[in-house]
């Protein structure tokens, strides 16, 4: 198929045969990720660009999702493809130990954008990864070995990475990575605390935090790690205070902090990373996703001074074959240079503020379904209830089989309507490319409108 977009929800070009092939084949070789691999019906995607992907029987979908939130400038964007390109016709590898153009340039510009001294960068091949050697960073520069993290987070699924995330796709492989421990972050609609505004959630969330620190030993304790907004576990936008407290806890106890901000980073939030929304600076910083938009993967670890100079004459003990890798710190380079040129993080802002969050918030008045909206730039979620005073969700926690039936239906039901939107447990989260135009957000809001009609039906 080709690489223009069908023209509507259905492209009179169709090969049906060719997308049979491709289902064909994965069923028989891929394995993948998350998943019970005979329950699968993987869609065979023919092609993508911009905003919208569509199959191999004709049906264009808007992407509501970005992938899984990385398509910050969309798919196929000529600049980036065209970087790609060139580089692999100069130098399509080499080995992380040496000075190349696309790798310092890459670490330069992604410097320029960081808050504070956080100069140095540590380049992985994702955002797990990142989180990996931020963890390694932290232990050994304080010398100790707990690591604290919210129940509410994701932060990647290898070894140490799948021990800090909150989420239940821990359990599987929940070994307790030495010292990790877990703490409830603040989240108002949800409030562990029993708060009812956001100065109680805040401060009661610093002091559950305070209180952890103290029973597990302030000087056993190497870093705090925190999705700034988290992700997949919600997008709750901390309440004012609550990441500077953190900030101030940290300093005092000596404890590294750790911001991840693999999904919210480059744009994502209406500013180049959400912890500039807040004020805060970390001591290491993950990054990866929105990076190059995903077009090559890569992540890495933004580093301040004084950790970094912890390392200046004693190696540091851990490294990676790709670290670096040209093709994809020269799609870094295409994509931070066009997301300046175009203003792609001040379009965000301006995306989420005039039409994504009115237009949200407008559906929450005309479907009981929607318990909560909450986001900021082109990260935003809709929690998903049966009875808005009780606050019930619309499906259990982590709810599988028949009891997720009421979010399979909605989203097979804005699947029919050209949308395709991220589910995770009871909410649906809107997080479409960072560049989509008001237009395009407009479609996928009437798509999403008329779903919730869907959701609505199991509302009490």
């Amino acid at each position: 198929m080709t690489a223009e977009a069908p023209r509507g929800p259905r492209d009179p070009f169709v090969d049906q045969a060719a997308g049979a092939a491709v289902k064909a084949a994965d069923r028989a070789h891929v394995f993948h990720s998350w998943s019970a691999q005979g329950l699968l019906d993987p869609l065979a995607v023919a092609g993508a660009k911009g905003s919208y992907f569509w199959d191999y029987e004709g049906n264009r979908y808007l992407d509501f999702t970005s992938g899984l939130v990385f398509t910050n400038i969309g798919y196929q964007h000529p600049v980036v493809v065209a970087a790609i390109q060139e580089q692999a016709g100069k130098l399509a590898t080499f080995a992380p130990a040496f000075a190349i153009e696309a790798r310092s340039e890459a670490a330069r510009l992604i410097a320029s954008h960081t808050p504070g001294d956080l100069d140095k960068i540590f380049f992985t091949n994702g955002g797990a990864e990142a989180v990996e050697n931020a963890v390694r960073m932290a232990r050994v520069h304080t010398g100790r070995t707990k690591v604290l993290s919210a129940y509410r987070s994701y932060h990647g699924a290898t070894s140490a990475a799948i021990n800090l995330t909150g989420d239940p796709r821990r359990w599987a492989s929940d070994n307790g990575s030495a010292g990790v421990v877990r703490f409830w972050a603040p989240f108002l609609y949800r409030s562990s605390f029993h708060a009812t505004t956001e100065a109680e959630e805040c401060a009661r969330a610093l002091q559950h935090l305070e209180d952890t620190i103290a029973f597990e030993g302030p000087g056993t304790i190497a870093a705090i790690v925190l999705e700034t907004i988290p992700g997949t576990a919600g997008i709750m936008t901390p309440p004012p205070g609550y990441l500077p407290g953190v900030r101030e806890i940290c300093d005092r106890y000596g404890i590294v902090f750790v911001l991840d901000e693999v999904m919210a980073g480059f744009g994502r939030t209406g500013e180049w990373f959400a912890a500039d929304h807040y004020g805060v600076v970390p001591d290491l910083m993950t990054f990866a996703k929105g990076v190059n938009s995903g077009y090559v993967p890569l992540g890495g670890v933004a580093i301040n001074a004084e950790i970094a100079a912890t390392f200046e004459t004693r190696p540091y003990p851990g490294g990676l074959t790709y670290s670096g890798h040209p093709l994809a710190c020269a799609a870094a380079v295409a994509t931070i240079r066009l997301m300046e040129e175009e203003k792609v993080v001040e379009g965000a802002a301006r995306l989420g503020e005039k039409v994504l969050g009115p237009g949200l918030r407008e559906l929450a008045e005309h479907h009981p379904s929607v318990g909560e909206v909450r986001g900021v730039g082109a990260f935003w979620a809709l929690e998903l209830v049966r009875n808005r005073e009780t606050r019930e969700p619309l499906v259990p926690y982590n709810a599988t089989g028949e009891a997720a039936a009421p979010m399979a239906a909605f989203g097979a039901a804005a699947k029919a309507r050209g949308l395709w939107p991220f589910i995770n447990m009871n909410r649906t989260h809107v997080v479409p490319p960072c560049n989509v135009s008001d237009a395009e957000a407009l479609e996928g809001l009437a798509a999403l409108d008329e779903a919730l009609t869907v959701a609505d039906g199991y509302t009490a």
